[in-house]
């Protein structure tokens, strides 16, 4: 395969990609969560657990959280790869985007778990 078109990176367009495609799962998504924002406001407890027994409530939270925060991650990591030029602070930036993501996600996804337990 010829390196044509790559970019300087040589990643193609892999990142633009997944960029798009998260924005256009993040659609209904949202729309999901706004449609349930009514349902939440001013809920006791007890309504709000009845709610997360829904199956498909937490389902949709967790995707909503996992698709949320990798959209969140490639959009930052272009701008850590376009605005840091000092290589050894790029890389250092780069994985503690890494790092606060992947806990972000692991905290989100157990409070949903948690709360639908």
């Amino acid at each position: 395969m010829s390196n044509r078109k790559l970019g300087p990176s040589k990643t193609g367009t892999t990142h633009w990609w997944h960029q798009r495609l998260t924005a256009i799962a993040l659609i209904p998504l949202v729309l999901f969560l706004i449609g349930l924002l009514p349902n939440m406001a001013g809920a006791t407890y007890r309504e709000f657990s009845a709610l997360m027994q829904i199956p498909v409530t937490p389902v949709v939270l967790v995707l909503l959280v996992g698709a949320g925060l990798y959209h969140m991650k490639l959009g930052l990591q272009v701008i850590i790869e376009d605005y840091v030029h000092n290589e050894p602070l790029k890389v250092g930036m780069q994985i503690a985007l890494t790092m606060i993501v992947f806990f972000l996600a692991a905290a989100g996804i157990v409070s949903i778990i948690m709360l639908a337990a």
